[in-house]
């Protein structure tokens, strides 16, 4: 790099959302802005978590200076303990995002290992040849940011997640003055958050939640339950209150819920909150009293709300006259998991509630109108769209555009080359999400997430094979189909298929345990494609008999599962 040049490179959240990443470099240094996560959909069977791929920085990771937290929504954050690791370098946040990843980093075993520098609300910190200063803004969490960074070159406004409401409720207002002395300063470019690029006007208010809220809560008979994003103390808050003023005592359901909580009060936060009780305390109290708290918005199949729905909750069942709010909006992707949610509890006589029919949200994020409200206050040479799918980076840089403002849409991967003269796309860095597997990350395309979609799609084969130490049969093959839809008597055609296969085999080659898993695969694919062009996932099974005629527990090759 140049000493004219400052480069901007999004490995995650643009041209897509969740899993928010992007690096700053000048003079071959790096700075990351967030470090977030993902939620995986069904097409990504036993995989629940997502992250970007951070390999391009990771193996030079000696020129990564820090990690900047603009805020601590998982999006935002929730990485840091998966990637740290391969990373190795300190991380900046403030108050509240701090509380909230220590938290984390302690389930992931690394409390007391990340040097976590805590800055000050509105505070700075230089690192390297970056100069940082955090510039409070509104949104739906706690202590959300905006991040100058200043560098030779110019300065760069990365707006993180942000909104203008004038009645947050819980938190600070976004802060006017801190922006306009920004833009008087000169901004090279803002990367600006384009979720609601979209959305005409402006997104609404908190403060204006808590009448609507208080009047559905008071035609409920039953029970009451809010689902909402459990970050959001603000929403906590509002619904507390709506709670209270119809008599109800409020029940926290979820652990991220009590996590934002204990969090928020850490930092001075949700203090004078009416008394909130677990799950465990609410069987005293009659139904029509209660009001739960309950995550799950999105239709995560194992967050509360959808073990409640589908009867898999040991404390908690919903019934014909219970009232039940979605104050949330519906994430792109996760429409199917939340309907299926919804028609559970309709099926079971509960009132469901969601934005369509009532005022019960409102969004944390921009809309148009605050979108040009931001551009005039920091007047940037130009606009970077960032955080949303490519139809509203597009919007965005239509709108900047609209406000005489040059914009450049760029996507995950690209590497933009910034200079007092402009900006251009100089190479395109290879990305992708990792899957998060116990406390580390594998690619997507492992043989055995591969061999979980194909099972997922097409099914399984499982054949078990029993041999002496010879290799002789000992017994018949015996074959099992799972989730493959086959004309009768295929089971049959198939064990005569692998048998005839290890018939083939000299016996030496079958005293070799891959041998005979290949054979007996490409045999089985073979007859499967006749039998109706199926591409299953496969396993061959394998046992071993010992001389004495004892079947061995543990087979030299247990299983051999199909990979390609």
């Amino acid at each position: 790099m140049k000493d004219n040049e400052l480069h901007f490179l999004p490995l995650g959240g643009v041209g897509e959302f969740g899993a928010n990443l992007a690096l700053y470099g000048y003079r071959d240094r790096w700075l990351m802005l967030d470090c977030g996560l993902a939620f995986a959909d069904e097409t990504q069977p036993g995989v629940e978590l997502l992250v970007p791929d951070a390999s391009f920085i990771a193996e030079q990771r000696e020129k990564l200076l820090a990690i900047v937290l603009t805020h601590a929504h998982e999006d935002h954050l929730g990485a840091v303990q998966y990637l740290w690791p391969k990373l190795r370098c300190p991380v900046y946040a403030t108050p509240f995002a701090a509380a909230i990843l220590r938290s984390k980093l302690e389930e992931g075993g690394l409390i007391g290992q990340v040097p976590l520098h805590v800055v000050p609300i509105g505070g700075s910190a230089t690192i390297g040849d970056f100069t940082v200063s955090y510039v409070g803004v509104t949104h739906s969490i706690l202590e959300a940011h905006s991040v100058a960074i200043r560098t030779p070159v110019g300065t760069v406004v990365h707006s993180g997640d942000w909104k203008l409401d004038p009645d947050p409720r819980v938190g600070r207002l976004t802060d006017e003055g801190a922006l306009r002395a920004l833009g008087d300063a000169g901004v090279l470019a803002l990367m600006g958050d384009s979720t609601n690029a979209l959305s005409q006007g402006h997104s609404g208010s908190e403060g204006a939640l808590r009448p609507s809220l208080r009047a559905l809560i008071a035609e409920a008979t039953g029970a009451v339950a809010a689902t909402l994003f459990a970050s959001n103390a603000a929403r906590i808050e509002t619904l507390c209150k709506a709670a209270a003023a119809n008599d109800r005592v409020v029940v926290m359901v979820g652990r991220s819920l009590w996590r934002t909580v204990t969090a928020a009060r850490e930092c001075g936060y949700l203090n004078d909150l009416p008394a909130l009780l677990d799950e465990d305390e609410a069987e005293r109290i009659p139904r029509e009293h209660v009001m739960y708290l309950v995550t799950g918005c999105q239709g995560e199949q194992r967050a509360a709300l959808g073990r409640i729905a589908f009867g898999e909750h040991r404390n908690i069942a919903f019934a014909r006259g219970d009232t039940v709010i979605f104050s949330s909006k519906v994430i792109p992707g996760n429409e199917r998991p939340i309907a299926r949610v919804v028609n559970r509890l309709v099926r079971a006589g509960v009132r469901v509630v969601s934005e369509k029919e009532r005022f019960v949200h409102v969004s944390g994020h921009p809309n148009r109108d605050e979108l040009k409200q931001m551009i005039a206050w920091l007047r940037p040479k130009l606009v970077v769209p960032v955080h949303g799918e490519h139809r509203l980076l597009e919007a965005h840089a239509e709108l900047a555009r609209g406000e005489g403002r040059e914009a450049l849409v760029v996507n995950d991967g690209d590497r933009v080359r910034l200079t007092s003269e402009g900006a251009e796309v100089i190479e395109h860095i290879e990305t992708a999400r990792l899957a998060v597997a116990g406390s580390g990350t594998v690619p997507l395309d492992t043989t055995s997430i591969q061999s979980r979609r194909r099972m997922m799609y097409n099914g399984a084969a499982t054949v078990i094979l029993v041999f002496d130490g010879q290799g002789g049969p000992v017994a018949p093959a015996r074959v099992v189909l799972r989730g493959i839809d086959m004309p009768e008597g295929t089971e049959e055609t198939m064990r005569r298929a692998a048998e005839e296969r290890v018939r083939d085999l000299p016996r030496p080659r079958r005293r070799d345990d891959e041998e005979i898993s290949l054979a007996v695969r490409q045999a089985l694919r073979a007859e499967l494609r006749v039998l109706g062009n199926q591409r299953p996932a496969i396993d061959v099974e394998i046992v071993r008999v010992p001389t004495d005629g004892r079947v061995g527990a543990q087979p030299r090759a247990a299983k051999r599962r199909e990979d390609d």
